[in-house]
């Protein structure tokens, strides 16, 4: 998929591919419309930590959610 390209479709993608990496319970809380294109850079750079990454510690799931919640309009 090219995320060079700011989209909602783009935004759709990466939060569900980080919510399922992350295997988030609440994941229907997260969702990719609570996200705008405003601030779609730093949703890429998280998205590629997580993506990059094959297990995550407590405290890293605990990082990555506020970090989302930082994120959201």
């Amino acid at each position: 998929m090219d995320l060079t390209q700011a989209s909602k479709e783009n935004v759709e993608y990466m939060i569900e591919e980080i919510k399922l990496k992350l295997r988030m319970a609440s994941g229907a809380a997260i969702r990719a419309e609570h996200f705008d294109e405003h601030r779609y850079e730093e949703l890429v750079e998280l998205y590629e930590h997580v993506a990059g990454k094959d297990s995550f510690s407590v405290s890293e799931i605990d990082a990555i959610v506020q970090e989302l919640g930082r994120l959201r309009r």
